[in-house]
């Protein structure tokens, strides 16, 4: 859903040169394991995404490759047990925490997230935790905008 979410967010955000924040970023989404590769979104997920105006782009799940710290900027981590899983990666890959700044909590840029970092997973939930999901996730990450457009104009 987060995928999703910030595409949608992304591409709508104008940058001061004209382009939109959406231009300027690559955004993809992986689980910590590989138990769902190949299969499409939750359905439960579509349907709340659906009823907020949002659209599947065809998303399929797939696992987080060690080898993408190398080349990726930013991961965005749902909760502590995801982002523990992916420090043990970084960290064995790189063989030291170089890439340990480059793992963020989703929620850690929601200003109204008071201290909570986690989101939830849902999947064994019902529509209403998906949906409640769906919230946490946008408000990350609009604060997640916010964020990303001050990186992409420090770095011109």
């Amino acid at each position: 859903m987060a995928d999703v979410v910030l595409r949608r967010l992304a591409s709508d955000s104008p940058m001061p040169d004209g382009s939109r924040l959406g231009d300027h970023l690559e955004i993809s989404s992986a689980g910590t394991s590989g138990w769902h590769a190949g299969e499409p979104m939750d359905p439960r997920a579509r349907s709340a995404l659906m009823r907020r105006g949002y659209v599947d782009h065809g998303h399929l799940a797939r696992a987080f490759g060690s080898s993408w710290f190398d080349s990726t900027d930013l991961v965005v981590c749902m909760d502590r047990g995801h982002q523990q899983t992916l420090l043990s990666l970084a960290r064995g890959r790189a063989g030291d925490d170089r890439h340990d700044d480059r793992l963020v909590m989703l929620r850690s840029f929601d200003r109204r997230a008071g201290g909570a970092v986690d989101v939830p997973d849902p999947y064994y939930g019902d529509d209403q935790e998906f949906e409640t999901c769906l919230a946490m996730i946008e408000s990350g990450c609009m604060g997640l905008v916010d964020h990303l457009v001050a990186l992409v104009e420090a770095d011109r």
